[in-house]
């Protein structure tokens, strides 16, 4: 017979989800600057 602990399947999968959302955020952000933000930026001032 298997003797498994319940304890071991508890964790803070929501904050899981949380970290991944807020990361997921964070380089969408990024890429969008670099992308775009710095292109018009570079084309307004530039040239």
């Amino acid at each position: 017979m298997v003797d498994v602990d319940i304890e071991q399947f508890k964790h803070e999968s929501w904050l899981t989800i949380l970290a991944t959302a807020v990361s997921y955020g964070v380089l969408l952000a990024i890429m969008t600057v670099l992308l775009f933000v710095v292109p018009y930026g570079i084309f307004r001032f530039l040239l």
